[in-house]
C-alpha cells in the first residue's frame, strides 16, 4: 500500500492571519475511486477546466458547492483526510537568524507536513512496507530553496521508517495542480479559510457602500464548507483555533480533518 499526499499554500501575509497550508491524504486503496468520483463529478458539473478559490464566482457558486460537497463526502466515508494549518500574523518568534526568516515559508512548510498529518505522532505502524508520496503544488520559490526543501522533507525517514512508512526522494515532487483534482479541492478549502480569517468577507467594492457579488458568492461558499465540517465535528468546530484531539493521541493521523493554529514555542505578539 502506498499513501498520497497533495499540499498547497495560501496567503503568506494576511491582516489577521498568515502562511495558510493545506494538504489531503488518500491511500492507493482508495485512490483510484476518489479520483474517479471528483472527476465525474467536475465533468456532470460542466467543469472542465481547473477549479480554484480565485476562480470562485457568483456564476460558479452552485457548482463549486456540489464538488466541495462531493469531496466532503470522500472525507465522511474515510477516503481522503484533511489538514489545515496558519498563523496569526503578529504572532511572531523571537530571536530567529537571517536564515530562517529568509527561508520561513519552506521552514513552516515543513512542520505542517511533519507534525499536519502526524507524521511524528499517532502514526500506526504498518504491517507490511508502504511508500509515501507528497505531491506540492508548484513552489514559488527558487529551485536552490526548493531542492534544499525537498532535503529536509526526505530526513522525515527518519522518524517514519521505524512504523515501516518510507519517502524514496524522488516520491517528492512539484505538481501542477491543472492535473490533480484533490489538490484543486485543497486550494478551495485553504483559500477559504484565509478569506474567512483575514475578513475579506467584508471588503467593500472600491469607491461603493456595497461588496461585490464575488465576495458574496465566496463568504457563500465559505459557509458551506463551515457547514460540512460541523457536520463532522459538530458546533463545538472554530475556524479560528486547532481541532481538539477527538481521537486520542492518535489524532493528528487519523482524524478526517483537522484545523492547527501554528503558535511558535518562543515567540511575541504584536
Amino acid at each position: 500500500m502506498e499513501y498520497h499526499v497533495w499540499c498547497d499554500e495560501s496567503d503568506t501575509k494576511g491582516k489577521h492571519f498568515s502562511n495558510f497550508y493545506g494538504g489531503a491524504i488518500v491511500s492507493s486503496v482508495d485512490l483510484d475511486y476518489v479520483i474517479n468520483t471528483l472527476k465525474e463529478k467536475k465533468a456532470s458539473l460542466n467543469l472542465y477546466g481547473e477549479i480554484k478559490w480565485s476562480k470562485m464566482s457568483h456564476q460558479y457558486l452552485s457548482k463549486y458547492t456540489e464538488i466541495i460537497s462531493t469531496f466532503f463526502q470522500l472525507v465522511v466515508q474515510g477516503k481522503v483526510k484533511v489538514r489545515i494549518m496558519f498563523r496569526k500574523t503578529g504572532n511572531t518568534p523571537n530571536n530567529l537568524s537571517p536564515d530562517q526568516i529568509n527561508n520561513k515559508f519552506f521552514l513552516l512548510y515543513y512542520q505542517f507536513i511533519k507534525h499536519g498529518f502526524g507524521l511524528n505522532r499517532g502514526l500506526p505502524v504498518h504491517e507490511k512496507r508502504t511508500n509515501l508520496h507528497i505531491s506540492f503544488d508548484k513552489l514559488p520559490d527558487k529551485k536552490s530553496k526548493v531542492v534544499r526543501f525537498k532535503n529536509y522533507i526526505f530526513k522525515l525517514n527518519k522518524i517514519i521508517n521505524e512504523k515501516n512508512l518510507f519517502l524514496p526522494f524522488d516520491n517528492i515532487s512539484e505538481v501542477d495542480s491543472h492535473d490533480h483534482e484533490v489538490l484543486q479541492c485543497v486550494d478551495i478549502i485553504t483559500g477559504a479559510m484565509s478569506f474567512k480569517l483575514n475578513k475579506k468577507h467584508l471588503e467593500l467594492m472600491p469607491g461603493k457602500k456595497r461588496r461585490g457579488k464575488k465576495t458574496i458568492a465566496k463568504e457563500q461558499l465559505y459557509k458551506h464548507i463551515n457547514k460540512e465540517i460541523r457536520a463532522l465535528y459538530g458546533y463545538s468546530f472554530n475556524v479560528g483555533a486547532s481541532t481538539g484531539r477527538r481521537n486520542g493521541a492518535d489524532s493528528p493521523w487519523s482524524m478526517p480533518y483537522r484545523h492547527w493554529l501554528f503558535v511558535p514555542k518562543n515567540n511575541q505578539e504584536s
